[in-house]
């Protein structure tokens, strides 16, 4: 028997669509070595729930929070032979080591994403994270930080990149002939995604506004799409009245995928000048539609976007080289069009969904038979 742990499937976000990649790769590769393969989900609704992802379909039980039920279940499912447990969030790696108790023999392995590990975890947190037979991280910026800041020993860290999602992928075919969501604006549009938490201001979101009082006296026309949600829309907002700038930032939310595809196919680049990005998916998802992609020069965006060549990377919170990516941009489209071009060859090549599969179907491969 195969496990899988998770502590939310059924939500948007880059760590809950990563869970549902692994959790759907899981579920095939037991399936062809003919294993039971039993899924458990902390945050989502106390049922049956079933999902698939690029034709891959999973099902899972979730546990509504109740995290002493989710520990239980684990733990006595375990005790059914359990070869391998697969945790999706370091969060969870003491109910591994638990799960252990019942079944001794039966590996380990915790995926991080980001800037959850990139200061110390909690000491039980930590002692599990490092008693697990492999750690995965989504960028080298990650696994770095999880060996110098948990002191997970380095043979026990592997590098397995994010992918761009195949429920995305199906739409980009018709993304430049669908209509904008409404609320996309008109003119030359610089589009960011992401979410608007005051916990997420680390995003650069602010910097993007901040930056257009600089740009708007070249290019009028220049406007801001922000997609996303959140309980930091009203600060943003207020500081695009600050700013004066507030007829050129637009916030739009609740967009399906396609609705999404054609906020990408319309806008003329993207940007999120993150300070820590774990790896980034909407980099890809802004790649994947041909557009250049500016983004932090710091955690694992650089893993992403090549300076100069795809896009382009900026200090966190610096305004004038944030100006001036964007205005070498619109002063060259046909540079833009190149980058944008160089772009969705490299996640072609590098990060479709098939890719991250095999790599994640050899991970299993050699914990199972080692």
């Amino acid at each position: 028997m195969l496990i899988g742990i998770f502590s939310e499937l059924d939500a948007p976000g880059g760590v809950q669509r990563a869970s549902r990649h692994i959790a759907a790769v899981l579920t095939e590769f037991a399936a062809s070595r003919s294993m039971e393969c039993r899924l458990f989900s902390l945050n989502d609704s106390p049922e049956l729930h079933r999902m698939s992802v690029g034709g891959r379909e999973f099902v899972f039980t979730g546990c509504e929070r109740a995290k002493g039920r989710f520990a239980a279940t684990a733990f006595r499912t375990a005790r059914r032979h359990a070869k391998l447990v697969i945790a999706g969030h370091p969060n969870l790696a003491p109910v591994t080591q638990s799960m252990r108790l019942a079944a001794p023999r039966m590996k380990t392995i915790v995926c991080t994403h980001g800037i959850e590990v990139w200061e110390p975890l909690s000491p039980v947190r930590r002692r599990s994270l490092r008693r697990a037979n492999l750690v995965l991280a989504p960028s080298q910026s990650t696994a770095e930080h999880v060996i110098t800041q948990q002191k997970v020993k380095p043979e026990r860290v592997r590098v397995l990149p994010w992918a761009l999602d195949p429920e995305f992928e199906a739409v980009l075919p018709g993304a430049s002939k669908a209509p904008v969501p409404p609320g996309f604006p008109t003119g030359r549009v610089v589009l960011t995604v992401g979410r608007w938490l005051a916990t997420e201001r680390y995003k650069g979101m602010d910097t993007l506004i901040n930056t257009l009082p600089r740009l708007l006296p070249r290019w009028p026309d220049l406007q801001l799409a922000m997609v996303g949600e959140g309980d930091d829309r009203d600060w943003l907002e207020e500081l695009a009245e600050k700013n004066g700038v507030r007829s050129h930032v637009h916030f739009l939310s609740g967009l399906s995928y396609s609705q999404l595809a054609s906020c990408y196919s319309a806008c003329e680049m993207f940007a999120l000048p993150s300070q820590a990005e774990g790896f980034g998916l909407v980099y890809l998802e802004a790649m994947a539609c041909c557009k250049p992609v500016i983004g932090g020069a710091h955690g694992g965006a650089p893993e992403v976007i090549i300076d100069g060549v795809t896009g382009y990377l900026v200090q966190h919170g610096d305004a004038p080289q944030l100006s001036t990516a964007i205005e070498t941009l619109l002063s060259d489209p046909g540079l833009a069009r190149e980058m944008g071009a160089r772009g969705c060859q490299r996640v072609e090549h590098e990060f479709r969904f098939s890719v991250f599969a095999k790599a994640l179907k050899k991970i299993l491969r050699e914990q199972c038979e080692s």
